[in-house]
């Protein structure tokens, strides 16, 4: 069987080293019968944007000079080949200039401004050949100095416009324009605090390899975001923009459901097709529903080694997954509330707008949540305008896997707030069984916390296990084997001399049951003798408590002898 292209996106080396390849190749005659000036794609990270790129790349590179690759022959058998010759004839005919900016991810503009710098001059050295035609005479001294290096900032604001025109002098023929992962260096540069320096460089490099460009065939463009018009593209009017809500090009980003059977037929998978389905498909572009490739791929061939091999949130891995941090820090009780209602799987509605700047995410909550939207976090399943025109999505998460980023960053963040509490109050509460400050304190804890009710016990249990996990000379231990049972959470001194403490945990479903559960938790310890492990260690100081959540809502009871003398 062909091997799955795992991180590999080079189209050339797909093709000539026989790796599985799921054929977009039809992207092709789709730009070129809309023939827009300027492309822009924006789509969500790991969807296979750099691979379509190099798709385009090797397509329509006139490659003669350079690799001398046949490059028609990467196409054989493949979908453009049979969508007539109006397409087929554009093989091979154009220069092409191909940037990346995915490696500009820096802590400073001059570190990030070098790795852009860079990558520039590869592309002149990889059109070095120009130099030998006389014609460009006039313009060697220039095209060398920005080759190596030493050019002024001036230079690179104008080095694409620059290479277009020397492209076109020498093949007679306008050159094909492919920027990918354009916002990475934007991204960055919001983060470490430089964004209005980045965005003149890239708005002066844009600006006129785009605008007015004489020597323009096309242009390509990819991002993960549409950044503002008036921020970057500045009197671009020749812009097609191409965002997750758009109906163009849909197919090309991610795997369809038809995609996805032929890739787990192929590979003897289709009892697996359910599970791939809840955890990776879900994403929306325009009305065509996909599946996650970078994770769809990596399942694959996980199962591929073992049929039995758990799913697992790859995507998560692939970076630092920053703005769900960002709106989890920056939320207030109505963004917690809409966190709660996504986290138990149910939707929100928020008035999107796709012209927002990144230096403008955290003016306010709203602005987030676009970000979170276009960038895959979460998927439309609802659209209509308000009485004021605005477009409102009703949102929802895709699948398990971005479930599974959301609770991990929410833990992560409740962990490093509980490291930041103050929580003395509630341990001596606990320890001196005092059950109404106990419950006071986990209240004011519930309120401020995020959290998810599935009408199950797991968040109470991860939630109170990780307060009691900071108590000092304090070992906390949960759902261990104990008694005829499996108590929730039980706590106990280092020393047996020392006190220990056994935790029951109840969801009630309303605050009228809150009372009832707490008794039901108190007699399922003495029922379950939760208490025996902790006896035989030799603890002779015990105490019980039964805890019943609802919601934000708690109640704490102990029982009524809470110490063996």
């Amino acid at each position: 069987m062909k091997p799955l292209p795992i991180g590999i996106s080079f189209f050339d080396t797909i093709i000539e080293e026989n790796y599985f390849y799921v054929d977009k190749t039809l992207l092709i005659r789709d730009i070129l019968d809309k023939q827009a000036a300027v492309n822009l794609f924006t789509r969500p990270r790991r969807f296979g944007k750099t691979l379509n790129m190099r798709m385009l790349q090797c397509f329509f590179e006139d490659t003669g000079e350079t690799t001398g690759k046949d490059t028609a022959a990467l196409f054989r058998g493949l979908k453009i080949m049979l969508a007539g010759v109006q397409y087929t004839s554009h093989i091979a005919q154009y220069p092409v200039i191909f940037l990346t900016f995915k490696d500009a991810r820096r802590q400073s503009f001059e570190a990030a401004y070098s790795v852009l710098k860079d990558s520039i001059i590869d592309e002149f050295g990889r059109h070095s050949y120009v130099l030998q035609d006389e014609r460009l005479s006039t313009k060697k001294v220039q095209y060398e100095r920005i080759m190596q290096g030493h050019g002024e900032r001036s230079d690179y604001d104008k080095a694409l416009k620059f290479l277009s025109e020397c492209l076109f002098i020498h093949h007679g023929k306008k050159a094909i324009v492919l920027l990918d992962e354009y916002d990475v260096p934007l991204e960055s540069s919001w983060s470490n605090g430089y964004y209005t320096e980045m965005a003149d460089f890239i708005r002066s490099l844009l600006g006129a390899a785009l605008k007015d460009n004489l020597f323009l065939r096309f242009a390509a463009i990819t991002g993960c975001l549409r950044i503002s018009k008036e921020s970057i593209f500045t009197g671009l009017n020749n812009l097609d923009v191409n965002s997750i809500t758009g109906k163009n090009y849909t197919e090309y980003f991610g795997f369809t459901q038809e995609e996805i059977n032929n890739m787990l037929a192929y590979y003897s998978l289709n009892s697996c097709a359910g599970m791939v389905k809840e955890w990776y498909d879900g994403y929306l572009f325009g009305n065509t529903e996909v599946y996650n490739p970078w994770s769809s791929i990596k399942i694959v061939k996980d199962l591929c080694a073992d049929i039995h091999s758990l799913p697992q949130p790859y995507w998560a891995n692939t970076s630092s997954n920053s703005i769900v941090r960002t709106l989890i820090d920056k939320a207030d009780d109505d963004a917690k509330a809409d966190l709660d209602t996504l986290i138990a799987g149910g939707t929100i509605k928020k008035i999107i707008h796709e012209d927002i700047t990144y230096d403008e995410i955290e003016k306010n909550i709203d602005n987030i949540w676009n970000f979170l939207f276009f960038t895959g976090y979460l998927k439309k399943i609802g659209e209509y305008a308000d009485t004021e025109n605005n477009i409102v999505l009703e949102l929802t998460i895709p699948n398990i896997e971005l479930l599974c980023i959301f609770r991990n960053k929410i833990q992560e963040w409740f962990k490093e707030t509980i490291e930041q509490c103050d929580l003395s109050r509630l341990y001596t509460a606990v320890l001196d069984g005092d059950a109404q400050t106990f419950e006071d304190e986990l209240s004011e804890l519930l309120i401020d916390s995020i959290s998810f009710y599935d009408n199950q016990e797991n968040f109470y249990h991860g939630f109170l296990t990780g307060i009691l996990s900071k108590a000092k000379r304090y070992l906390v231990k949960s759902n261990r084997e104990s008694g005829n049972g499996r108590s929730d959470i039980f706590m106990k001194n280092v020393s047996a001399k020392g006190k220990a403490v056994v935790f029951e945990l109840k969801v009630a479903q309303n605050m009228q049951e809150l009372s009832a559960k707490c008794d039901a938790a108190l007699q399922q310890i003495e029922n379950k003798k939760y208490i025996k492990e902790l006896e035989q260690e030799g603890y002779q100081h015990i105490l019980k408590y039964g805890i019943a959540f609802c919601r934000k809502d708690c109640m704490v009871k102990i029982a009524d002898s809470i110490i063996k003398e």
